[in-house]
């Protein structure tokens, strides 16, 4: 009797300890410079999850994590601090070659996600297992077959597949990992685990799901895609339900600078909840808080680029104000929303010295995105580009560890943290001048304040006469002007062009209506094309073509607006063939009188006649018409013709 009431309190005490081990960390954050706008109706059990992959190869490689105090502390206790409730990770199935070299992205395999999985347990937080069912890196333009099941038909692959997935989830559930939800792939747009059609994409993703369901019955399981902007997402949930999958939560990734707008990702995923009753959420989102790098190898988003949308300043604040909003849309804007995850908030470089020694780190350790061990696997991207973290910049941990106050955010969002508003960060203003224009700098920049909205604030320009005459000298360029405003450094981004007064100057808009038409005579064709083969610029221009002789005339002219004094030139392309004798020129009329005009030819396919007027001089207030006259006879074959980049310039006197 004795030994059995020692057993039971034994079992007793350590039951306790396991309870306190995993109790919930209490959430207070507080901020005195971090503006974070209250999100309404935020439910308690909104999911703010993490992405964490790397940290276990980022700690191997060094890197030390703190809190707020400058405390070294394990920062899945710093992340659960602040609001953080759940713990995502990838998890591929062999990241190793044969010799046991890591692929790198932090060697993510089931040993990787039960690590992670025990210490993320321990403060509370549950996990999200990612499974991409490949050897290293799925997205949606990469979803390769794990080497081991390379060549198998779909009926062998789907039990390796059941088989795999359940022996996995069977070491998170041995090792006592708290399980909250369970991805079927990444970002599987339309191809998955080396599979292009839905129905075998299907049996694959029925074969986790069983899975999932034998081994975390309680746990959701998700699907994952990307690029909401296209408007597939209807296409694939009808997929989904066609073959009948048995899933709880459809998921997103969302990255503002190519992912569109919020409104539509809103829209995307709430015809999802409501025609096939899913959970929804953002599975993957990040926004960075610098341009720097910090690890000797180049970031994804290094600065405002053309294919890149800025939304929000590249600051801490602006860091914060990306997370807070896409949580309201997700709460207030879509049905259904259940949670918000964090891309590798953790991810950070391994050093700060050299290249060489980063180098060194993330090769033995994969703390970098690839490792040339991977290219086993992947010879044609991550064995040819491998090197460093690519995201550093987009963490919520600075390069010596310690957390961002954007990192606060997750936990403030609740009741708000409006503090006054200040200027977080200034625009960079830009204008367009023309070379023979007088150069007017913006008497104002926008300052982007702490609550995202934005003031126009006085500026002084660093400039003076000779930078503008530089600036009118060389030809066409872009400069940056420097300028102060509130004490801090702005920029105004000049670009110096030979201006174009003509409206579609190569037939690309879909508004026509500035070119007027005159057709002298019947011309079988006369219209704009869309054939990029023959565009001098872009895929349109204006074609004409008849095949009756002596049938092509006419006129296509277009008046210029807001033309201020000067002296212009007209220029025009044409090409084409079987013309015949041909009267084609380009004018320039002013007061309805044609004052310069030169003649153009046509000498066969891709053959680009371009001429200018002589120049000529215009009062504002005047009428200025610039057009072109096509007049040919055809040579019994049919008449045709191109015409594009029709160029108003003005010219320095």
């Amino acid at each position: 009797m004795k030994k059995i009431r020692i057993i039971l309190l034994l079992a007793l005490v350590l039951g306790l300890l396991a309870g306190c081990g995993s109790k919930k960390i209490a959430v207070n954050v507080t901020s005195d410079s971090l503006y974070v706008k209250q999100v309404a109706n935020l439910p308690d059990d909104f999911i703010f999850g993490m992405d964490a992959s790397s940290v276990l190869a980022e700690e191997a490689s060094g890197v030390k994590y703190y809190n707020f105090a400058g405390e070294e502390q394990d920062v899945f206790k710093t992340l659960a601090e602040n609001g953080i409730t759940h713990i995502r990770v990838r998890v591929w199935n062999n990241p190793f070659d044969k010799d046991g070299n890591g692929y790198g992205g932090g060697n993510c395999d089931i040993n990787t996600a039960v690590e992670i999985g025990k210490r993320a347990t321990k403060y509370g937080l549950s996990l999200i297992v990612d499974f991409h069912y490949s050897d290293f890196w799925a997205d949606p333009g990469k979803q390769m077959v794990p080497l081991a099941w390379k060549g198998m038909e779909i009926e062998k692959k789907s039990e390796e597949f059941y088989k795999y997935t359940k022996e996995s989830l069977e070491k998170l559930k041995a090792a006592k990992v708290s399980v909250g939800m369970v991805q079927i792939g990444n970002e599987t747009n339309g191809s998955f685990c080396g599979e292009k059609i839905w129905m075998n994409i299907c049996t694959l993703f029925a074969s986790g799901s069983k899975a999932i369901r034998e081994v975390f019955p309680k746990a959701l399981i998700a699907v994952h895609f990307a690029n909401p902007e296209k408007g597939n997402y209807a296409t694939y949930a009808s997929k989904l339900k066609y073959y009948n999958l048995d899933y709880d939560v459809f998921a997103s990734s969302y990255y503002p600078y190519w992912h569109g707008t919020l409104d539509n990702l809103a829209s995307e995923l709430t015809k999802i909840a409501e025609q096939y009753d899913k959970k929804v959420m953002v599975m993957e989102t990040s926004y960075a808080y610098t341009t720097e790098d910090t690890d000797f190898f180049g970031n994804t988003i290094s600065g405002p680029t053309n294919t890149i949308v800025t939304d929000y300043p590249f600051t801490v604040q602006g860091q914060a104000n990306c997370v807070r909003n896409v949580t309201d849309t997700i709460v207030n804007k879509t049905k259904n929303g259940i949670g918000v995850c964090y891309w590798e908030g953790t991810w950070i470089t391994v050093g700060t010295e050299s290249y060489d020694k980063n180098k060194e780190l993330w090769e033995k350790y994969g703390s970098g995105w690839a490792s040339k061990a991977s290219a086993a696997y992947d010879p044609n991207d991550a064995g040819k580009y491998a090197g460093g973290c690519a995201v550093d910049n987009q963490a919520l941990f600075d390069s010596a560890g310690k957390p961002l106050e954007s990192l606060k955010v997750f936990g403030l969002m609740k009741k708000g943290n409006e503090i006054e508003i200040v200027p977080d960060a200034f625009e960079d203003a830009r204008i367009v001048v023309d070379l023979n224009a007088k150069i007017e700098l913006p008497a104002t920049v926008n300052a982007v304040m702490t609550d995202d909205s934005k003031v126009a604030t006085p500026v002084n320009w660093e400039v003076n006469e000779n930078d503008y005459l530089k600036m009118k000298s060389n030809g066409p360029a872009v400069y940056t002007v420097t300028g102060k405003a509130q004490g801090k450094e702005v920029h105004c981004i000049v670009s110096m062009i030979e201006y174009n007064f003509l409206k579609n100057y190569s037939f690309e808009d879909e508004d026509e209506s500035m070119w007027k038409l005159t057709a002298n005579k019947k011309s079988d064709e006369l219209y704009v094309e869309d054939k990029v083969t023959d565009s001098l610029t872009g895929s349109k221009h204006y074609h004409f073509w008849s095949a009756n002789t002596d049938t092509v005339n006419f006129d296509l002219e277009q008046t210029a607006e807001n033309v201020p004094s000067g002296t212009y030139r007209f220029t025009i392309s044409i090409m084409g063939g079987d013309c015949g004798t041909t009267n084609i020129y380009a004018y320039i009329k002013i007061n309805g009188e044609i004052v310069a005009k030169t003649p153009l030819s046509i000498s066969g396919y891709g053959n680009w006649d371009t001429q200018a007027t002589p120049e000529v001089t215009y009062n504002e207030g005047d009428t200025l018409i610039c057009g072109i006259h096509v007049e040919c006879s055809g040579e019994g074959n049919g008449a045709w013709g191109k015409i594009d980049d029709a160029l108003l310039n003005s010219v320095s006197k």
